[in-house]
């Protein structure tokens, strides 16, 4: 006999996505719960604790939707994480367990008060314990893939070979951490993936086709950017240079080698570069100084709006990515793209941006210099950089409920 799969409870940590999946299931009455580690209301006392990203915790649109969550104890987690002087990968699994563990201690008081079966979502890395539970259940099992998975790992050590200069701060993930994934992947009656990138390299590490389901991300553009208005200058010179922003950790998977590299190649010209996010690799004083260069630092989702404003073109050179939620950022404020073809597909080659050959510093120089001579073209690409249907929690929901 078919079970009767109902409504949905969605675990998570953190704001993933904005909240796109439990917000996007609420919006068609599918969401039973939302179990995430922590929720911060505007008017809850936790407004006062300084973790970075707490005071986001919060969507106003599951104001009134059933989220638990564990404040205090992930304080207390947190606190005892840093007085053993767990970092890394050790601390990343910690907190996995660590919330699978209180998820589950609620999911068993749940439980009695369902009807009929759900549908549990959860990410990967943090969704074994949790899918074990629901089997046990009878439970349908959905897995969030937030990432290419392994075979991602594998793009990335051969950057880190070819840029060993940039490379000291980075470790591989312990064999511990896959071996929970592809238990996750066994378990999973439908994995969704963000982009054919992810499906093609999760099919590459051995996951089965017939499991995966494309699901692009989505983006709700905020209230302010609807009346903004992006205009260009004729002509780019060293008191108006090109604005060349990228935005995101600067790592080498993000493509970062490549930019300064490119940065190099156009040297002297009138283009100045924004890098916008916390460094996690070790930067040479050449380009810590650089004029043509200006080092942000980590910067909250909140902060970001007005980088995207100011900037002339965005630029997202990754060489792998599940999806990369920048470029639907950039599309809020009109901004058009120069990305790789290794992530969410929302640039249309020479229609809202540029899609790079390759990923190289000579490829992005070659696409800047356009712009540069061309300021007319990135008028033209601006008009069309926007959010299309295919973005939307409408269009998310659909897919969600047609798994």
């Amino acid at each position: 006999m078919k079970k009767n799969y109902s409504n949905w409870i969605c675990c998570q940590i953190g704001a993933r996505e904005h909240y796109a999946i439990p917000r996007a299931l609420n919006e068609q009455e599918k969401l039973a719960y939302l179990i995430t580690d922590a929720w911060v209301s505007p008017s809850s006392p936790f407004t006062i604790f300084p973790i970075t990203g707490f005071r986001e915790r919060f969507h106003p649109d599951l104001a009134q939707v059933k989220v638990y969550s564990f404040n205090s104890s992930l304080i207390a987690f947190e606190a005892t994480q840093k007085v053993k002087n767990n970092f890394g990968w050790e601390r990343i699994i910690a907190r996995n367990h660590w919330f699978q563990k209180q998820a589950i201690n609620k999911l068993v008081k749940l439980n009695s008060k369902l009807t009929n079966s759900p549908i549990l979502f959860s990410y990967s890395y943090a969704a074994l314990e949790l899918f074990r539970f629901a089997k046990k259940q009878g439970w349908y099992t959905v897995l969030g893939q937030i990432d290419p998975g392994l075979w991602e790992e594998k793009v990335v050590i051969q950057e880190h070979e070819k840029y060993p200069q940039y490379a000291k701060k980075w470790q591989t993930a312990p064999l511990e951490y896959w071996q929970i994934w592809e238990e996750e992947c066994k378990l999973a009656d439908a994995i969704v993936v963000n982009s054919h990138w992810s499906r093609q390299l999760l099919e590459k590490s051995g996951v089965s086709p017939n499991k995966l389901q494309v699901v692009p991300l989505v983006y709700t553009p905020p209230e302010k950017a609807k009346n903004f208005i992006r205009t260009y200058p004729t002509s780019y010179n060293q008191e108006r240079p090109l604005r060349v922003l990228f935005l995101g950790q600067v790592i080498l998977r993000k493509g970062i080698a490549s930019v300064l590299e490119s940065i190099k190649l156009l040297e002297g010209l009138p283009i100045e570069f924004w890098i916008v996010g916390s460094q996690q690799i070790e930067i040479t004083s050449y380009f810590q100084s650089h004029t043509q260069v200006r080092w942000v630092g980590h910067v909250n989702r909140s902060e970001a709006a007005k980088y995207y404003q100011l900037a002339d073109i965005f630029l997202f050179p990754t060489l792998s990515d599940g999806f990369g939620i920048t470029q639907l950022e950039a599309q809020t404020w009109q901004l058009p793209i120069i990305a790789s073809r290794n992530c969410g597909e929302v640039v249309v080659d020479g229609v809202n941006g540029w899609i790079l050959p390759e990923v190289s510093g000579e490829a992005i120089a070659n696409l800047l210099r356009i712009c540069l001579d061309h300021p007319e073209k990135l008028t033209v690409l601006s008009k069309n950089s926007q959010i299309t249907n295919k973005f939307t929690l409408a269009t998310l929901a659909e897919h969600l409920l047609n798994l």
